[in-house]
């Protein structure tokens, strides 16, 4: 029978394809221009009003020195998520992700996708001048470098996952391949970029629609799809060595340190009570995916959190950015 013996989380921000000076010069200028701000009420808010409210010291929270520390904090948390997914030595990897009109289009938005197809394909990066925008640098360094690659998937536990949380009446929503020149989204992309570049661990791709209104999931549905996979898992009558990762999160655009080390709290503590509970206005824009790091949390309570690292991601005054979290569950005997 498959077991469950790895999960991890990680954030897949632009910022963590972005260079150190771009952190601390670049989202300066691009920042203002972000149309997806919410406040803590799930309020739209501009730029100029979030500026408007900030603390007095926040300037002393953005400078470049801070920005640097906080850079270097988080390429060395990537580092060690690197390592442990290598540690784990996992058959496949589920990969909980959403789809920012990337597959999808907002004429056809499903709630809950999952990929079956054999391979799933990145795309080779768009040949780039230095006169294009740091931006669409640190876009593309989700992209190959030198070829399309086509990553493994475990097709077969795919289509059987789809076959059976259909029984447990999840509306799930079946790809078989990808049409004409698509390629795999950038949550996705992102975790095969920086942690699988050099591996061919198969993976289940796993997309919730997190972002677009108005058929997102509820985060009591999310705590209701990890239980279902973590008891599919078991189930699954194959030897195998399963891991699971969320990808996004945390909190973003607008960065709230305290929301985000409640997450982690509930995380440790396998709190599902508290995950299934969040309130849907704490989940928009950008903080929407933590409901992938709550699907997670949910097949995981088998597992223990061992590890958490933890960096906000401020970019300017107004206090705009991402919480950057990196994070990974063993089973209790290895801790």
């Amino acid at each position: 029978m498959a077991r469950l013996t790895a999960a991890f989380g990680t954030s897949h921000s632009i910022m963590l394809t972005s260079r150190k000076e771009d952190w601390q010069y670049g989202f300066k200028e691009v920042d203002p221009r972000n149309p997806h701000y919410f406040d803590r009420e799930g309020n739209h808010r501009t730029y100029e009003e979030l500026l408007a409210v900030a603390p007095v010291d926040s300037e002393s929270m953005v400078t470049p020195e801070l920005m640097a520390e906080r850079f270097d904090a988080a390429d060395s948390a990537m580092n060690q998520l690197r390592d442990r997914i290598a540690e784990a030595e996992l058959d496949v990897l589920l990969v909980a992700g959403d789809d920012q009109t990337e597959l999808f289009r907002l004429t056809n938005m499903p709630a809950i996708a999952i990929y079956y197809g054999e391979t799933i394909r990145n795309a080779k990066r768009e040949e780039l001048s230095e006169d294009d925008s740091w931006y669409r640098h640190a876009r593309a360094q989700r992209q190959e470098p030198d070829g399309d690659v086509h990553y493994p998937v475990d097709s077969e536990l795919a289509e059987w996952l789809i076959r059976r949380l259909s029984d447990k009446e999840f509306d799930i929503t079946a790809l078989a391949g990808l049409e004409g020149e698509q390629f795999e989204g950038h949550a996705f992309s992102f975790p095969h970029r920086r942690y699988l570049s050099h591996a061919r661990l198969p993976v289940v791709p796993i997309m919730v629609n997190t972002f677009d209104p108005p058929n997102q999931p509820t985060a009591k549905r999310c705590v209701a799809l990890g239980r279902a996979l973590r008891e599919l898992i078991a189930e699954y009558p194959k030897d195998l060595k399963v891991g699971i990762m969320a990808s996004g999160g945390l909190s973003h655009f607008v960065v709230d340190e305290e929301f985000d080390h409640r997450l982690i709290e509930a995380f440790r503590n396998g709190d599902l009570e508290y995950l299934a509970a969040i309130d849907p206005r704490r989940l928009k824009a950008g903080s929407s995916e933590i409901r992938n790091w709550i699907v997670v949390a949910a097949a995981a309570t088998d597992l223990e959190l061992d590890w958490a690292e933890y960096v906000p991601g401020y970019r300017t005054p107004a206090l705009t950015g991402t919480g950057l979290c990196f994070a990974s569950w063993k089973p209790v005997s290895q801790i």
